[in-house]
């Protein structure tokens, strides 16, 4: 059974759980082909519904935008994730989407 297989399991059990959308987002997000970017996206999305804090989430989500070339929200979602990790108080984080953000300035 793949990683794939083994997340879609376990989301059908919770479809609300951060984690295994965050999960599930980043193994389609390796895979890298358009479809499965535009899935990992989707999957980002529900996470960040399901867990608005997830830091990461934000930061991976924008990384995969701008692999399918949209920068305009790619720097959206850092600015969100920007925000939220300011809020939360996680510098990590915060560094990290902030560089990110740097490196995708116009």
């Amino acid at each position: 059974m793949t990683r794939l297989n083994k997340l879609t399991s376990m989301l059908e059990a919770d479809p609300a759980d951060a984690f295994v959308l965050y999960g599930l987002a980043q193994e389609h997000s390796k895979l890298g082909g358009p479809t499965d970017l535009a899935l990992a996206v989707d999957y980002f999305d529900r996470c960040l519904t399901a867990d608005p804090t997830h830091a990461y989430a934000y930061y991976h989500k924008a990384a995969t935008l701008l692999k399918l070339d949209r920068p305009d929200e790619a720097r959206a979602t850092l600015q969100a994730g920007i925000s939220q990790a300011k809020h939360s108080g996680d510098a990590k984080a915060l560094g990290e989407l902030q560089s990110l953000m740097e490196a995708c300035e116009p």
